[in-house]
């Protein structure tokens, strides 16, 4: 529910408590220690190899800057560096016939030493002559746009990002944030159920906390940032071995266990404590393991709070590496989320508000994977098995003061379980980079759901029971090739996905997926790229397993795979061996989107709040469309600066026939969107960033005038969307700014990073409008009374409460003062 945000809202509260509190003794103890501690140094270790063959590259260069240490490959291609200042460092590798590579802002600590396996791509040339200028900035010849990539340290210092990926793409372009308290990722207009992850090739559904089901959402990221090596984030042109997506995927490569020694970290947050622990379990096998909990609901508890979230997640990986050189690994990850209410805690118009209308909400999920990399002489194999579940529970009785049966509103349980294989090849030939592969995933889904709902058409009650299973099979090949050595490079993909769910799904043909990219450098420096492709996703479960009767509506009424079509042309200037500027145009044409049929509304406008998405009639009748530009000057750290500006101007619009023919702005259309995003790094490892945000307001729907009837009321607790008008005005704007600041120590096996990280310092929000019952205050400002009838006199189905609207966007500044303490 959109009344969360009052949660956002109150954290700042609580924060300020812990800032002032408990915290900051903790704090001033451990820096009473650091006074006897000596700096130390780091070391930069690794093996440099052939991308082609895997086989060592010998005497390759390898060189560190702002140190300018340098060393030389030996015969098995390792390398090492040693007596490294504790910091930040760019490494720059090269030898004669293959192309330069710079990897940037790479953490050197003295307690973990930094190892690495760096691939370097042949240049087709005997001598050494620069066509392509070496660049920090991935990209590939399937995706030579649309495509950012994020390390490691860029996530954690990010102000305003609270380590959380989710909120630092904000500092890119085409990222919408719906509002101050989710983490819902809104991509070039698309809707929230439209992205996809992976980690480490293992393909996630969900990586949030208390997580909406029938999109990808939620309040806090479950993945440990600590794990996390870089982040590839596609905004489009996907390859095709990545598919079920229409607006982003996100591909996170995760860290390996430490081999030397046993290790660990501690993290003390305003919200949660995480611990992690790392080390060799074997010569040739590591571990790393992890696992947070939150203390949010005995603060809550003890401030009289009306709700009590609790959060836990778990996150491991097991890594095995054998002589031949082919790898085995498991990872999972998993969260356990409950959402309780605190009835006592009514003393105040908002919060009996709140207690009204929220549920009680458990939820549990987890993905576990196994995955095989078998290295040829010109390419591997990849061999991913997983498994992932989600557990989502919800129960609300009528103002939430009883348990009585006839006063139950909702009562939900749900499960979706997939099991999961897939298989792919890439591999070298010549001048040709190919790409095949293929998948089969089992897929079971089971929906109880009781619930009195409202519709444009009057109150409903929904009562099903659904259970569905079935498989999806899909294949897959991309080639690519570069010409005149990287000048001109040119990708063409295809896909094929199928299901048998229905008769609908079954012929994979039907939905064939062709992509292409090109990419041609007029200079080393100046590059003009190109990407096209249609894209299939289908349409979430809660959509597929919708009954009535017994029947499954949404089957008969021939729902079809989501299709997109993508268009997007960009330029691409290196204005530096360390920054960028990018231009790119899109254009998405939707076809088949789900339209909910109890409002005439597109499913694309909803996703973005807490519940469930979908789980009621549809037909695949909605059509959309987003288009616009995008402008990014990207700076990688260098002399100490580091720096983002991006600016979107975006239409996303989506038809809806209760408003009407034609197009409507969807719920996500952010004209406007500017982001600038910088820091610099202090002597004595001090570390200071800002991030300034504006986003042009968003359109929303107003409430219909029968919201205040008293049956519908009574019934529903909340006010009701007058869809024929869908989203026909606009909020506020949102201008935000968060700072951050850190300090860290080094120590010979132990380090210190403290931080202080101040969000919306403005106080900004994103509109969030409510209507709420207007009642009488007693004396001590409290309302009392069930609601006033403004004309007692009318027949009874006549009557209407007077009501209010209120705002329920948080707009706090939120201060966060954090310990990591690693060993």
């Amino acid at each position: 529910m959109s009344l969360l945000g009052f949660l956002r809202g109150r954290c700042h509260f609580v924060k300020s408590l812990i800032f002032k509190g408990m915290l900051p003794g903790v704090i001033v103890a451990l820096l009473g220690l650091i006074q006897f501690g000596n700096a130390q140094s780091g070391i930069i270790s690794g093996k440099v190899i052939d991308a082609k063959d895997r086989n060592p590259v010998a005497f390759a260069n390898v060189f560190v800057t702002p140190s300018e240490t340098g060393v030389a490959t030996d015969l098995d291609g390792n390398f090492k560096i040693s007596v490294l200042p504790p910091g930040t460092y760019d490494i720059r590798i090269s030898y004669v016939g293959y192309r330069t590579k710079l990897i940037s802002e790479q953490l050197v600590s003295s307690n973990r030493p930094l190892e690495l396996v760096i691939e370097l791509e042949p240049s087709g040339q005997d001598i050494e002559e620069v066509v392509v200028q070496a660049s920090p900035f991935r990209r590939t010849e399937e995706s030579p746009l649309s495509l950012r990539n994020v390390g490691v340290a860029e996530i954690k210092r990010n102000p305003g990002g609270n380590r959380d990926i989710s909120r630092v793409i904000q500092s890119f372009p085409g990222v919408t944030a719906p509002s101050t308290f989710r983490n819902d990722l809104i991509i070039r207009g698309g809707a929230p159920n439209e992205n996809r992850f992976y980690l480490d090739d293992i393909e996630v559904p969900n990586i949030n906390h208390f997580a909406t089901q029938g999109a990808t959402g939620g309040p806090a990221s479950i993945i440990n940032i600590d794990f996390i090596r870089e982040v590839d984030f596609y905004s489009g042109a996907f390859p095709a071995n990545r598919g079920n997506a229409l607006s982003s995927v996100f591909g996170f490569r995760l860290q390996n266990g430490r081999k030397d020694r046993l290790g660990g970290q501690m993290t003390i947050g305003a919200t949660d404590l995480g611990v992690s622990l790392e080390g060799p379990l074997s010569e040739n096998t590591s571990f790393i393991v992890s696992a947070r909990r939150s203390y949010l609901q005995f603060l809550f508890e003890l401030l009289e709070l009306p709700f009590l979230p609790i959060y836990n997640d778990f996150q491991v990986k097991i890594t095995h590496r054998f002589d031949s050189g082919d790898e085995l690994y498991f990872s999972g990850i998993g969260a356990i989320d409950q959402f309780e209410l605190n009835l006592d805690a009514n003393d105040t118009e908002e919060k009996q508000f709140l207690l009204d209308n929220l549920p009680v909400n458990d939820q549990w999920t987890y993905t576990n994977g196994l995955v095989y990399k078998h290295y040829r002489d010109n390419g591997f194999m990849t061999f991913v098995l997983s498994r992932n579940m989600l557990n989502n529970e919800a129960t609300k009785y009528r103002n939430n003061l009883t348990d009585q049966p006839d006063e139950l509103i909702l009562d939900y349980q749900s499960r979706e379980i997939e099991n999961k294989f897939r298989f792919e090849h890439s591999f070298r030939s010549d001048h040709f980079k190919w790409l095949y592969g293929a998948g089969l995933e089992y897929i079971k889904y089971s929906n109880a759901t009781f619930n009195r709902v409202f519709t444009s058409s009057g109150p409903e009650t929904v009562d099903f029971s659904s259970e569905i299973d079935f498989f999806k099979y899909f294949g897959f090949g991309q080639l690519s090739r570069e010409f005149l050595d990287g000048k001109i490079n040119a990708s063409l993909g295809l896909r094929f996905d199928g299901n048998s769910f229905s008769d609908q799904f079954s012929n994979p043909l039907k939905y064939f997926s062709p992509r292409v990219a090109m990419s041609y450098f007029f200079w080393p420096d100046f590059a003009l790229n190109a990407t096209a492709g249609i894209y299939y996703q289908l349409p979430p479960y809660t959509v597929l397993g919708y009954r009535e009767n017994g029947v499954l509506v949404n089957r008969e009424n021939h729902i079809d795979f989501v299709r997109a079509s993508h268009i997007t042309l960009g330029l691409e200037y290196l204005t530096g061996e360390r920054s960028r500027v990018t231009l790119e145009g899109y254009y998405k044409k939707y076809a088949n989107y789900p339209l909910l049929l109890r409002d005439g509304v597109s499913l694309a406008n909803f996703g973005g709040d807490f519940g469930v998405v979908g789980n009621e009639p549809a037909s695949p009748d909605s059509r959309g469309r987003s288009y616009g530009l995008e402008l990014l000057f990207q700076q990688r750290l260098f002399k100490g600066f580091y720096g983002i500006a991006a600016y979107t101007l975006g239409w996303s619009e989506f038809t809806s026939p209760a408003a009407g023919s034609g197009y409507f702005p969807s719920a996500w259309e952010a004209r406007h969107i500017v982001s600038l995003t910088g820091g610099k790094q202090l002597g004595k490892n001090w570390e200071i960033g800002v991030k300034w945000r504006y986003q042009s307001p968003l359109p929303e729907t107003p409430f219909s005038d029968d919201s205040g009837l008293v049956l519908n009321w009574d019934r529903r607790g909340a006010g009701l969307r007058d869809f024929s008008r869908i989203n026909s005005r606009r909020g506020s704007s949102f201008n935000r700014i968060d700072l951050r600041v850190d300090k860290q120590w080094f120590f010979e096996k132990w380090s210190i990073n403290l931080y202080l990280d101040v969000q919306n310092v403005l106080g900004s929000s994103v509109s969030n409008p409510e209507l709420i019952l207007d009642r009488p205050l007693d004396e001590n400002g409290q309302p009392i009374g069930s609601g006033q009838i403004i004309n007692p006199m009318d027949a009874p189905e006549q009557q209407r409460y007077l009501l209010k609207e209120i705002d329920t966007g948080s707009g706090n500044p939120l201060p966060t003062i954090g310990l990591v303490i690693r060993y």
